[in-house]
């Protein structure tokens, strides 16, 4: 029997005992399907219909077509708030990019697996819009001739990458929940936010990003990541892996073999990695262990050449010796392997987009995410199974994952959510408290010399907030600089946020300056340069670093310095409890600031 073959028949055991287990699980939550979904055909594995037994998902396998086949192997985005009704612009924008007008009639075409939500493509208005769109979506999928449920994801790692905002809960990042090193809270926060992202529909979740980030250059993972002591970030993955899944969601470790040593962003360029392969297993390695013993559902690869691992010159996605040789054999890794967005300049730099998707699935991945050119991409598989560089066993052994998958989060038994869900589980008063108790132990108190803090707010202390004003990851909270003079007065202060064109003029009088910093760089900026004149006001300076924690390092030294790892409002609600003694700092430095603080480095109040 050939590899394809004896594969494909361990693939289809596995598979069909994971269709059983994951509808049994499905149809026990008791949801039905609602008139206007179409029915499903007796004896037939379809959205709604029964638990679907192992002889189900062999039939549904068998009587697809080559080129639905393929299709379930592409997640692509679409365009618009609605699978039917989007707005003219989004209509425009899916007839210009795929030759159809609305996300449903995109499923239909191209026969997709799933689809990716975006804020940018006006997917994320609302909870209960997102609910709408996905159940039209996968009624578009239930109409076509398989039947299959779409995978429907996102990328919600919370921090400073959140596509949902407001009214959806927003939870600390990764680096935040590093800073607080407990597995408890990254639990937790993984199942409130897989139980949100459930209720909406989306039953796949592009994190926890497994990547340990010892570069401060990097410009792309940063607080991304849970920090720089592989077994901390470990055992944190491996503790959001089991939150998101036990929410129903599958989890997506990411981005193998490990993005956090890089000083290119693989959105614009093809980053190298020069680890040698005893670092990789050292550094970057266990992450992704962890996460595939702990039964990651998927794992994404990262557009990164990494010549220890393969001398090629190709980028991980496309490497057999990485995807194959060292995920797949080295780890073990049985489940469904998605590429990074096939659309980013990483993976573009060597091959043309009709060649990347057959050499992603030769590398060994299942789902190709987001191709730049979907027909193109999907001609140019079906013209290598033509061709014979692909065989049609390779495909069905990617879509036999694709469907254990599904299957495992319910998909066949109930693809569908509703208001009441949404309404039941997003933005909830007890999820909301257990953000701001999570935050609550994130909070790093970088530098205190002269003991100004905590200040005391039953003084009313007036006080000046200044600085960077990025936009919120979500869209829905901020800006940084108002939020935290909001909180600070709501706590007993006289705080009021200045633009930093007037800071300097107006800091005298003030009991404290706050500057709120945002990614400075190396050497002379204007960040550095509104530090050196508040200093020189002789007001005294409390920097809060509202992203990176490594910002204090390339400022003078100030009265006070924190470390909140993003901006969105949880961080700064936490920050100014810190900041007035509401709560005591707990958070520890889960990377070290290069010539200020080492690692695990935090003060307390004494």
């Amino acid at each position: 029997m050939s590899y394809h073959a004896s594969r494909r028949a361990l693939l289809t055991a596995a598979a069909l005992a994971a269709v059983t287990a994951g509808g049994a699980a499905s149809v026990a939550r008791g949801s039905r399907p609602t008139p206007d979904q179409p029915r499903p055909a007796p004896d037939d594995p379809r959205p709604g219909d029964r638990a679907p037994g192992p002889e189900h998902a062999a039939r549904l396998l068998g009587r697809m077509s080559l080129e639905e086949k393929v299709g379930q192997l592409f997640v692509s985005r679409a365009y618009g708030h609605s699978a039917t009704d989007p707005d003219p612009a989004d209509a425009e924008k899916n007839l210009a990019q795929f030759r159809v007008r609305t996300a449903a009639e995109l499923v239909s075409r191209y026969h997709l697996g799933g689809v990716i939500y975006f804020a940018w493509a006006r997917n994320t208005r609302t909870p209960h819009q997102i609910a709408e769109l996905s159940n039209g979506l996968q009624r578009a999928a239930a109409a076509t001739g398989a039947g299959v449920p779409l995978l429907l994801s996102t990328d919600q790692e919370h921090g400073i990458i959140a596509r949902i905002g407001k009214p959806a809960t927003l939870l600390p990042g990764a680096m935040a929940l590093g800073a607080g090193g407990s597995t408890a809270a990254a639990r937790r926060a993984g199942r409130i936010a897989g139980t949100e992202l459930a209720s909406m529909g989306i039953r796949q979740d592009y994190a926890p990003v497994a990547d340990v980030n010892v570069n401060p250059a990097n410009p792309v993972i940063g607080v991304r990541s849970f920090g720089a002591d592989p077994r901390a970030v470990a055992g944190l993955v491996a503790a959001q892996v089991g939150g998101y899944q036990g929410a129903g969601v599958a989890a997506t470790a990411k981005h193998f073999p490990g993005h956090g040593d890089t000083e290119t962003d693989s959105h614009v360029g093809l980053p190298v990695m020069r680890h040698t392969r005893a670092r990789w297993e050292e550094l970057d390695e266990p992450p992704f262990r962890a996460a595939v013993a702990a039964g990651v559902d998927a794992v994404m690869t990262a557009h990164i050449v990494f010549p220890a691992l393969d001398p090629s010159q190709d980028p991980a996605t496309l490497s057999h010796p990485i995807v194959t040789g060292i995920l797949r054999e080295r780890l073990g890794f049985r489940g469904v392997v998605v590429t990074d967005a096939l659309d980013m300049a990483g993976v573009r730099q060597k091959y043309g987009d009709d060649r990347i998707p057959v050499l992603a699935l030769k590398a060994g991945c299942d789902q190709l995410l987001n191709a730049p050119d979907l027909a193109l991409a999907q001609r140019a598989v079906l013209a290598a199974v033509a061709a014979g560089e692909l065989s049609e066993a390779r495909i069905e052994e990617s879509v036999l994952r694709i469907l254990e998958l599904k299957a495992r989060r319910g998909l066949f038994a109930d693809p569908y959510t509703s208001a009441e869900r949404v309404d039941a589980a997003t933005g909830t008063a007890a999820h909301l408290a257990a953000a701001d108790a999570i935050a609550a132990g994130t909070t790093t108190l970088l530098a205190n010399p002269d003991k100004l803090l905590p200040l005391d707010p039953g003084a009313a202390p007036r006080l000046l907030v200044t600085g960077t004003d990025p936009a919120s990851p979500s869209g829905t909270t901020g800006p940084p600089t108002s939020v935290l003079a909001r909180e600070l007065t709501a706590l007993g202060c006289r705080a009021s946020a200045v633009a930093p064109a007037r800071a300097v003029a107006a800091a005298p009088g003030h009991a404290a300056v706050l500057v709120c910093t945002y990614n400075v760089p190396d050497g002379e900026s204007p960040q550095r340069t509104l530090v050196t004149e508040l200093l020189a006001t002789g007001v005294p300076v409390v920097v809060v670093a509202i992203r990176n924690p490594y910002d204090p390092a390339r400022l003078p030294r100030c009265a006070a310095e924190l470390a909140t790892y993003s901006w969105t409002d949880v961080e700064l609600r936490a920050a100014a409890r810190v900041i007035t003694g509401a709560v005591r700092p707990a958070g520890r430095l889960p990377v070290p600031v290069p010539g200020r603080y080492p690692l695990g480095h935090g003060l307390a109040y004494g």
